[in-house]
């Protein structure tokens, strides 16, 4: 009912208020208890995966021109899962990635290029934009995927994206791949699984 008046509210304000209107971008709240950075690495003949489950930030989304679109986010090192504990312990370590040190990880965006859409919305593109890690930042560009809108059982609006990407973990100075007969790989395999909420529309004053 809050959320129904506040929505009501704000759009009498821009029609009374000469010189107030909308802003052209959405935000959506990543939502970081169904967002998830998964990843998987060789490990001696075979390969290790897990996750980071604290994923936070926000999605600026213009619908009529993606290019405007941006995306800002934080990864929480510690909140690394590989479904063994005392593994996830070696993993934060400084020999790996020196969590105590580095506890985060973000990612801001630069530049959307749609690579496919349909009638009603943009399905795919590609995002490109400034990485750190480990205190290394690098520009990257990876494929994203739409995968729809909807209204959520709370009253709310979201939206999901995938996105897959490769980076090799000797570019953010970390030196275990470059080791005699290390038994971890250099190159970390990632699937981002995002769902963002949508929060209240923004007034801009012109």
């Amino acid at each position: 009912m809050k959320k129904y008046i506040l929505k009501i509210s704000t759009l009498l304000v821009s029609m009374m208020v000469p010189g107030l209107v909308m802003a052209d971008l959405d935000t959506y709240r990543i939502d970081n208890t169904h967002s998830f950075a998964n990843w998987t690495i060789r490990h001696v003949a075979s390969k290790t995966s897990g996750t980071f489950s604290d994923v936070t930030g926000k999605l600026m989304i213009d619908s009529i021109n993606l290019a405007k679109s941006s995306v800002m986010a934080k990864i929480n090192v510690l909140s690394i899962s590989s479904s063994h504990a005392k593994r996830d312990e070696n993993i934060k370590k400084k020999e790996y990635l020196d969590a105590e040190n580095f506890n985060q990880m973000t990612f801001v965006s630069t530049k959307v290029t749609v690579s496919s859409s349909s009638a009603s919305a943009v399905t795919e593109g590609v995002l490109t934009g400034n990485f750190t890690m480990h205190g290394v930042t690098k520009e990257i560009s990876f494929p994203f995927k739409v995968l729809g809108f909807g209204s959520d059982p709370w009253g709310g609006y979201r939206v999901g994206l995938e996105a897959h990407t490769l980076i090799k973990a000797s570019d953010y100075g970390f030196g275990w791949a470059s080791k005699a007969n290390a038994p971890v790989g250099d190159d970390i395999e990632v699937t981002l699984l995002i769902e963002g909420v949508k929060q209240p529309a923004e007034i801009v004053i012109k």
